[in-house]
């Protein structure tokens, strides 16, 4: 089968997918329950990770999450996600939330994350999907970096075998 053609990182991205923050969302510290998030970025990645590919997908790794800020009661999150790059069967997609005060509009970045998917054919064996063209100068930067952070995937992942 040839590969398919690149697909532009546009045809697969989330952009502001919104989720009000309710009381049954906080923890006893009285702001968002981070795990609540880290699904929901779970689930958004395997959207873009599936329109990317045209493929079942399955999570293989997540890393690099980062908590920079609480979210609070009264707050609307901001979830964005996009494809940074993809090898073979994988993929791994950037997620970038916002915590927005619904009273003043005033947005706080409050996790990063990279979640690395892997696209499965019918018989549940991995599938080469279609490269990802990156157009703008941010998308671009963000392929070159996907690589250095699969490098460091790689490389943990063979350290931790010798053992």
């Amino acid at each position: 089968m040839p590969p398919r053609p690149a697909r532009p990182v546009s045809a697969s991205a989330i952009d502001q997918h919104v989720y009000k923050v309710f009381p049954n969302d906080m923890n006893s510290h009285q702001t968002v329950f981070g795990g609540m998030i880290m699904a929901k970025c779970d689930r958004l990645a395997l959207v873009v990770a599936e329109r990317h590919s045209g493929h079942v997908c399955v999570t293989a790794a997540v890393d690099s999450i980062h908590f920079r800020a609480p979210a609070k009661g009264n707050d609307t999150l901001l979830f964005n996600l996009a494809l940074n790059r993809s090898w073979g069967s994988s993929m791994e997609i950037g997620a970038r939330v916002e915590a927005e005060n619904s009273y003043t509009g005033e947005c706080r970045h409050i996790l990063s994350a990279f979640f690395t998917f892997v696209a499965l054919d019918e018989n549940d064996k991995p599938i080469d999907v279609p490269a990802v063209k990156p157009d703008t100068e941010d998308q671009k930067r963000r392929f070159a970096n996907a690589e250095i952070r699969r490098e460091g995937r790689l490389a943990t992942r063979s350290k931790l075998n010798e053992r």
